[in-house]
Parts: C-alpha cells; sequence; structure tokens
C-alpha cells in the first residue's frame, strides 16, 4: 500500500480531514453518546476499550487499503473531532466502494458532512481512478431524513430503495455518485 494512501490528510475550508489518533478517544467515545447517532450507527463505541478497538479496526483497514477513515476536524471551533467520513473499497480493481460519515452532536446544521463528504469523494475518485474506481454508494435508513439532504448536497443523486436487511430494521436508500466524466 503507497503510504500516501495511509497518511492522506485532507482539507475542505475550515475542515480538516485526518487519520484517527489514540487522542481522539475522549472525543470519539463522547460523540457515540449521542441517542440520535447511536440509532444510526450499526458499531457502537461506549468506553475506553472499544473506541481502541474501533481505532484498531479503522487503522487495520487503512493498512490492508479496504478501510478509509478520517477524523473530521472543523478548524474554526476547538480542533477536537467533530466527525468521520469513511471509504470502503472492496479491493483493488473494483468499480465501486460505498461511504460513510456521522457528525457529533455540537457540529451539526453547520455543513460539516456535505463538506467532509465532498473532500472525501473527491480524494477516493482521485486516489484510486487507477484502480478502477467509477461509483461510490452511500446507504442510509429510510427514516434518515439528514442523510438525504447531505448525499444530494454532496452529489450523491438517489438511486433506490433497498429492503430491510439485518442488522437495520427499516428498509434503507441508496445514493450514487459517478466519477466526473462517466456516463452510466
Amino acid at each position: 500500500m503507497d503510504d500516501d494512501l495511509r497518511t492522506a490528510t485532507l482539507a475542505a475550508g475550515p475542515l480538516l480531514l485526518r487519520p484517527w489518533l489514540p487522542e481522539d478517544i475522549p472525543t470519539l467515545i463522547e460523540a457515540y453518546r449521542d441517542p440520535a447517532m447511536r440509532a444510526m450507527l450499526v458499531r457502537l463505541v461506549e468506553d475506553e476499550a472499544e473506541a481502541r478497538h474501533w481505532l484498531r479496526v479503522e487503522q487495520e483497514g487503512r493498512e490492508a487499503g479496504s478501510r478509509f477513515g478520517f477524523a473530521v476536524i472543523d478548524r474554526d471551533l476547538d480542533g477536537e473531532p467533530v466527525g468521520n467520513v469513511v471509504l470502503k473499497y472492496p479491493a483493488p480493481g473494483s468499480e465501486s466502494g460505498e461511504v460513510g460519515y456521522w457528525t457529533a452532536a455540537r457540529a451539526r446544521g453547520r455543513g460539516v458532512a456535505p463538506r467532509a463528504l465532498g473532500a472525501l469523494t473527491d480524494w477516493a475518485f482521485e486516489a484510486f481512478a487507477g484502480d478502477g474506481l467509477v461509483r461510490l454508494d452511500l446507504l442510509h435508513q429510510v427514516d434518515n431524513d439528514a442523510s438525504c439532504r447531505v448525499a444530494e448536497k454532496s452529489g450523491y443523486g438517489f438511486a433506490e430503495v433497498l429492503p430491510a436487511q439485518a442488522p437495520w430494521p427499516l428498509d434503507g436508500h441508496r445514493h450514487v455518485r459517478l466519477r466526473s466524466g462517466d456516463v452510466r
């Protein structure tokens, strides 16, 4: 794996996207205490041991080239992470990957998610163009109207309704963004 991918840091206006660090653990635990966020995520972080495991999974994914998670720092605030964006890229040579994100309660409504997701998307299409990446999917449950708005603001068009599938109790939405210039 290219060292540039392992250590990639991205910028989007006042936002800095960087790999998660052990010193982010208290902020990570605090973000996961938010009931709204807990309702939308599969993997929960409730204590330091789970936060360390979460960080280890992120680091192992980055090393394997299959998962690139970024702590989102709003430099206009206090320099602590206010969100997360992630590229889940199944394997080199895959045409598609999946993106995900969350925003801490204290940073919602400030445009953090669309800006961070836009930066991640642009980076993914550039970094993995040579491997054949042409499509990114964003998935969420149908009751998550905020994620529909973030998807639209980030250029991810609604593609389809997905049937409920464990661990999700409700149907979902798939939003898709294609690499610019691609016609499908």
